[in-house]
């Protein structure tokens, strides 16, 4: 069941791509015909920011683990550490999920080399620290910037409830999706407060 959903996953997924921009335009028909202009450029502006932020977002933490697992696999090779290929696409596959990516793959890569050589254990885990320092503040922020504007404090908190409630790809997609959230609740607050200001200034 699993692969065929995989595949059936795979076919919408390409039929959806190749009728991406036709879509979108019955999907702007279909808003402005049922909301006001107003209304409708509103949702329009915060469709776009959905757009950059997930593309944004998405785009760079694949390239940053994409050099990250490269780069591992050199040091590896250097090093000349077991399971280099294995090990730096582990350590590449869980660099896409923010904050707990790295040490979920690091401690299974040193218990596998572990179980080959003590030592090499332990040189595999001070490289992939100092690599994870590197990644956390050289790489990371040369790539992915400031974009989703989070706090630590809520890009744990994101990773944590979409991790519980959708797994592994609830990790990858819960930051930038707690980012448009985040975006539109701050703007109501924001609206809130004028409104009440203006009704305060007009008594």
């Amino acid at each position: 069941s699993v692969l065929t959903n995989v595949s059936l996953g795979l076919v919408v997924a390409v039929y959806l791509l190749g009728s991406r921009k036709k879509l979108a335009n019955q999907g702007r028909m279909v808003i402005r015909a049922i909301f006001s202009p107003k209304w409708a450029n509103r949702i329009f502006a915060e469709l776009s920011y959905t757009d950059r932020m997930f593309s944004g977002f998405i785009n760079g933490k694949i390239l940053d683990s994409l050099l990250i697992g490269v780069l591992n696999f050199v040091g590896m090779l250097l090093l000349q550490l077991p399971y280099a290929l294995l090990v730096s696409v582990l350590v590449g596959v869980t660099n896409l999920i923010p904050f707990f990516g790295p040490y979920i793959g690091m401690i299974p890569s040193a218990f596998l080399i572990l179980l080959v050589n003590p030592w090499q254990c332990v040189l595999f885990l001070v490289f992939n620290i100092l690599l994870q320092q590197f990644d956390g503040n050289v790489l990371g922020p040369r790539i992915l910037g400031n974009v989703t504007g989070l706090s630590s404090f809520w890009v744990l908190f994101s990773i944590l409830l979409f991790g519980g409630l959708f797994g592994f790809v609830g990790m990858i997609v819960g930051v930038p999706v707690f980012a448009v959230v985040y975006d539109i609740v701050r703007k109501l607050v924001r609206k809130g407060i004028a409104y009440w200001e203006r009704k305060e200034g007009s008594l």
